[in-house]
């Protein structure tokens, strides 16, 4: 008589459950996940009826439903526009600058903490690392114009004693230094939180292995290169990809607040700032949103070529 394997069967009677009957029997984490679920499609996909602003010639008064077709008009406008090459160039720039300084660096200090023996010296790292992350960058950027400020700010007193200096320079008035202190401070800002999940993939690396590298001879640097690393690897490319996605994001709060002086217009302006001011500001909501579509339009692309790209090495979002 033939004897089938009672996992078979258990496997074969999980593929014929529908998937109403799955959802009865984990009915209790379902719900758990309503409320995310709710949320995204209140404050994410409810509102995306608003593009329709973009191929109108909108206005409050007369509403989504009486106000006049335009087609691309708004579109062709953006693209024609005078300052259309300056705020794509300070949106590539800042954003690059911020994924090829700001990417690696939280991976760099995971890697560096992991090597720490002393665990209350790692505690003290790690706390004084994260801290940042849980401030506003209203608190932020009034810290960084008070380090930076000509009169009586740290940097400048410091480069006084040294004699670098001899008066002191407004940092946030030369357009040459702005790019440095904006990178500078969203990586001081948010290097310390996201080495988080870095430190907990390198947790999961199986220390035996460090231990058989070391029974070989490896020294912590051959041994961070080819077993740290590439056990990270699918973290770092899924992270990698999601960047790649935010490449046109450059920052918004940073850049409004850090970037508010008017002489630092011609390399603060990004796409973000650039709606908010057109649109907001202005009142010019079609045009601003036309702005916004092309900006959600480019990142989709760009996040959908860098997951296929990945999905080569077996590692993708989807």
């Amino acid at each position: 008589m033939l004897m089938i394997p009672v996992s078979v069967t258990k496997e074969h009677k999980i593929k014929q459950d529908s998937l109403a009957q799955r959802f009865f029997k984990q009915w209790d984490i379902q719900l758990m996940v309503i409320p995310a679920l709710l949320f995204v499609f209140v404050f994410s996909y409810i509102p995306m009826y608003g593009v329709l602003m973009a191929f109108q010639d909108y206005s409050i008064y007369k509403g989504f439903l009486h106000s006049p077709w335009v087609g691309f008009k708004h579109f062709e406008m953006f693209f024609n526009a005078p300052e259309f090459w300056t705020v794509m160039r300070n949106t590539l720039v800042i954003s690059l600058l911020k994924f090829f300084v700001g990417f690696p660096a939280p991976i760099l200090l995971a890697l560096m903490l992991n090597e720490v023996k002393k665990a209350a010296f790692k505690r003290v790292v790690q706390t004084i690392s994260y801290l940042p992350h849980f401030l506003s960058w209203v608190i932020v950027s009034g810290f960084v114009i008070s380090l930076l400020s000509t009169d009586n700010g740290s940097i400048n007193i410091l480069l006084q004693s040294v004699h670098l200096i001899d008066e002191p320079i407004n940092f946030l008035s030369i357009p040459e230094y702005f790019w440095t202190i904006l990178v500078t401070t969203g990586v001081w800002k948010e290097i310390g939180f996201a080495s988080i999940v870095y430190l907990a993939a390198i947790a999961g690396v199986d220390p035996h292995i460090y231990e058989a590298a070391s029974i070989d001879g490896a020294s912590r640097f051959k041994q961070i290169y080819r077993i740290t690393i590439p056990s990270i690897l699918p973290v770092i490319t899924i992270f990698m990809i999601l960047a790649i996605g935010n490449l046109l994001s450059a920052g918004f709060e940073d850049i409004l607040l850090l970037g508010s002086n008017p002489v630092l217009r011609d390399v603060s302006e990004v796409l973000d700032t650039y709606v908010y001011r057109i649109g907001i500001e202005n009142s010019r909501f079609s045009y601003a949103t036309a702005a916004g579509l092309f900006k959600a339009i480019i990142s989709v692309g760009m996040l959908t070529m860098a997951n296929l790209f990945s999905r080569r090495s077996g590692n993708s979002l989807w």
